[in-house]
């Protein structure tokens, strides 16, 4: 008979194990059913958030910060100064220069502009200025910027001249303004349009 109540409380030793061993697998089986697919997707939710990330990233710097640095208060410097620069050395020559003056005003040129400023001088300046002795001097008294793209800017320059010639040797002043077009060429601004207003 002991080895039949051995058993016994064994069977009931075993039975008592096997509730709770059945009670952890049915925790255990509910953990299962979502475990995989944590495993499974969230990899997938936390690369498909990166690739979202980056990609958003790069749209703001394309679409939104790159255009701003290429507008931004020191390019707008360095455009106003091209401009004044520009001005400064279309309106100014003298007859003994001439040559040398043109080519130092071709410098800030560009397009179909320098096309027009090399006939304009070499038909009607240059003859002009040698036949009568015109000398001009600009400086220019204030400038601003009326547009501003990364490629392209407008300008408007407050231009103060002084002539001189054989015919009035005293001279004749005068106060103009200029909207100035630039474009950008390998990096330098460059006028592009020169039209008084």
């Amino acid at each position: 008979m002991t080895m039949k109540t051995d058993t016994e409380e064994v069977d009931v030793f075993d039975l008592a194990s096997m509730e709770d061993v059945e009670d952890g697998d049915v925790e255990a089986g509910k953990r299962r059913w979502w475990t995989p697919l944590v495993r499974r997707w969230f990899p997938l939710t936390l690369t498909f958030a990166l690739v979202l990330s980056a990609a958003l990233a790069g749209w703001l710097y394309f679409a939104q910060y790159r255009p701003d640095r290429a507008t931004d208060q020191g390019v707008q410097q360095t455009v106003l100064k091209a401009a004044t620069d520009g001005t400064v050395a279309l309106l100014s020559y003298k007859p003994d220069s001439l040559d040398h003056d043109f080519t130092t005003a071709k410098a800030h040129l560009t397009g179909d502009f320098l096309s027009y400023y090399n006939k304009f001088t070499q038909e009607i300046v240059t003859p002009a200025a040698k036949q009568k002795a015109v000398s001009t001097s600009a400086a220019v008294v204030r400038s601003a910027v009326m547009e501003m793209h990364p490629d392209s800017a407008v300008v408007m320059v407050f231009v103060n001249q002084a002539t001189t010639s054989n015919q009035n040797p005293d001279g004749s002043f005068a106060a103009s303004t200029v909207k100035v077009g630039l474009t950008k060429v390998d990096g330098s601004w460059l006028i592009s349009s020169f039209d008084p207003v």
